[in-house]
């Protein structure tokens, strides 16, 4: 290298190319005699250049930087005849140059930053969907991650159109089919977080079908302090899927039965009943008891209550318990006494209730009514039970259990006048573990297929955090007795939530219109007890409430002492396991339950397939 820089040096000094002889050669000589040993001394030949950084970079400057000053000294200040003074000057540059170019290449070579690079070209391309200052922090989050590479906007604005926001061209979503097979697009990033559910819904059709996964950002605040990563961004919200706008609380609805006030949720670390906790937690009790059955469950919802509301000064107690024991209930009700209780322990997916009938009766129905009873008796003020919309015209024993928890519920109520008992009644909650949601997710993930019981079948459909506010408003406007039902919107057919999922997940439905499509959807045929329709009314008068999305029903009932002796004999049927009786006594019950499907019990059938034998 001293040898090519003073030769180049000469070359930019004269404009002409030179043979290194004579004269020319005491440039040369005097570049190795001084450069040789200050880089020896500098410790430049014993370093590892594939792991070193700027330190390495700052000892080669500092080097070559003695180096100049006395090269420097000798052929410009001094001068050598035959050589020219700026030969002084230029070499020393050039040399600095060509040192520390070499070494920064070994460092990106053999550092592994050239594969890095061959990596980050190869990162999966999005769009994000918003060139506003939203969508500018996100790109600026993104710019180094090793995941994504953010390729440019896609915005509703036209006067954005073809300009370009830090460097990134800003699109049209009306190209976006053709941008995404010029540039292979794999995601598409939502920054429109103050959307109007409406435009919202607009844009993820326009999304479906384009082959790209779609994914939302966190919150603005979170991402204005710089808190983002690649990981926060996260899947499409699930009340994306609703298509419809949620309506504000009403906070003087959350706090009137909770805030300073002891509240007790069973079923604390089920899917409502985690939720409940949560909104509770958030209108400022003075005090939360965690009523839950299973031991993991309990723990998991007390460390996250724990975790996100720390520093709260509400105090948390966690409690095993079962609903069904009425000396445990007891005590529980006599030492804290709390003034409202939300009564979500239940037994609450079909099928298993369906093979196991005698616990699930059990569970919902004499759970039901152990609390409540305890509850009238320690004087609890409100008294709030969380069911279902699979209570009306059951076809199933969980739906019939849950209408007779009601009735269980609407006859106390008739003869306590202590307690306000009531009851909300709503459908299915997206998310929550026993929704098709993330059992749809898991099966996309895998690569399917997508598995439902049948083409037509629909459900009605919230989410968790609206369906546990609207319980906590509705127990906040009852007199006693109340059926509330909330309003879900229009009912989802599972096959189109299903297809919706696939298409926003950036795949495509496989059927016989597109035999080269990614998930196939299969139909399983209907299990034990299910419908293919849900209703939230026994009648057609339901009566408005000050809420919008909250009415409220009439339904038949059986007082007390006309229930009370029914109730006793169910209770001896449930200890001899007598399915049939017991279908036959909730059938006389219930009003409109009717089941086609066999008794498919596990012990009844088990029993059955032994007595064939024998």
């Amino acid at each position: 290298m001293c040898v090519l820089t003073v030769w180049f040096a000469y070359y930019l000094r004269l404009g002409e190319v030179i043979s290194l002889y004579g004269k020319p050669l005491w440039a040369v000589a005097a570049a190795i005699a001084l450069s040789l040993p200050i880089f020896v001394v500098s410790g430049l030949y014993r370093a590892i250049f594939r792991y070193s950084g700027w330190p390495a970079l700052q000892a080669v400057t500092q080097a070559v930087g003695v180096y100049s000053v006395l090269y420097g000294a000798i052929f410009t200040a001094i001068g050598v005849d035959g050589v020219p003074r700026t030969v002084g000057i230029i070499q020393p540059i050039l040399l600095l140059l060509f040192v520390g170019g070499t070494r920064a290449l070994v460092h990106v070579w053999l550092g592994g930053h050239y594969e890095n690079m061959l990596r980050r070209a190869k990162r999966p391309k999005v769009l994000i969907y918003g060139a506003s200052q939203t969508g500018n922090e996100l790109a600026i989050a993104l710019a180094n991650s090793p995941e994504m590479q953010v390729v440019g906007f896609l915005d509703d604005d036209h006067q954005l159109h073809r300009r370009s926001l830090n460097g990134l061209p800003v699109y049209d979503p009306a190209d976006l089919e053709l941008i995404v097979e010029q540039m292979n697009i794999a995601h598409v990033l939502l920054a429109v977080p103050n959307l109007p559910r409406k435009r919202r819904n607009e844009i993820l059709a326009q999304l479906r079908g384009r082959q790209v996964s779609v994914r939302t950002l966190p919150s603005l605040s979170d991402l204005a302090q710089g808190r983002v990563t690649v990981s926060d961004l996260r899947e499409l919200d699930i009340d994306d899927l609703l298509g419809r706008e949620p309506i504000s609380p009403d906070p003087v609805l959350l706090r009137r039965n909770i805030e300073n006030k002891i509240v007790l949720v069973t079923g604390a670390g089920g899917s409502i009943g985690s939720e409940l906790c949560r909104q509770i937690m958030a209108a400022k009790p003075k005090e939360l008891l965690l009523v839950e059955h299973s031991e993991f469950a309990l723990y998991a919802v007390h460390q996250n209550l724990e975790q996100h509301f720390e520093g709260s000064g509400v105090s948390l107690v966690p409690l095993l318990a079962s609903v069904t024991d009425p000396r445990r209930i007891g005590q529980i009700l006599q030492t804290w006494r709390p003034q409202t209780v939300y009564h979500a322990a239940a037994y609450k997916h079909v099928p298993l209730v369906e093979h196991n009938p005698a616990e699930g009766v059990r569970n919902n129905v004499f759970g039901t009514l152990c609390v409540a009873q305890a509850a009238a008796k320690n004087a609890v003020s409100d008294f709030v039970l969380i069911s279902t919309d699979k209570a009306v015209r059951p076809t199933n024993i969980m739906g019939a259990s849950k209408r007779l928890a009601e009735m269980v519920l609407q006859a106390i109520a008739e003869k306590c006048s202590g307690t306000t008992f009531s009851m909300v009644r709503f459908g299915n909650v997206l998310g929550s573990s026993g929704s098709v949601v993330p059992k749809f997710r898991q099966q996309i993930r895998e690569g399917g297929p997508v598995t439902l019981t049948h083409p037509e079948i629909t459900r009605y459909f919230m989410t968790l955090p609206e369906a546990a506010q609207l319980v906590i408003q509705a127990g906040a406007m009852a007199t006693g007795g109340d059926v509330f039902v909330l309003d879900m919107g229009e009912p989802v057919r599972i096959i189109d939530l299903a297809c919706r999922m696939i298409e926003l997940s950036g795949l495509s439905v496989k059927d016989k219109n597109n035999a080269d499509g990614d998930i196939e959807i299969e139909v399983s045929g209907l299990r034990p007890g299910e419908k293919l329709y849900e209703e939230l009314l026994i009648g057609d008068n339901p009566e408005p409430t000050p809420h919008p999305r909250i009415m409220k029903g009439h339904e038949h009932f059986l007082s007390w002492d006309d229930l009370q002796p029914k109730l006793t004999a169910l209770e001896k049927m449930l200890n001899d396991n007598d399915v049939e009786a017991i279908r036959h006594l909730i059938r006389e019950l219930v009003s409109g339950y009717y089941s086609e499907s066999e008794i498919v019990d596990w012990i009844y059938q088990q029993e059955g397939s032994s007595a064939q034998k024998s």
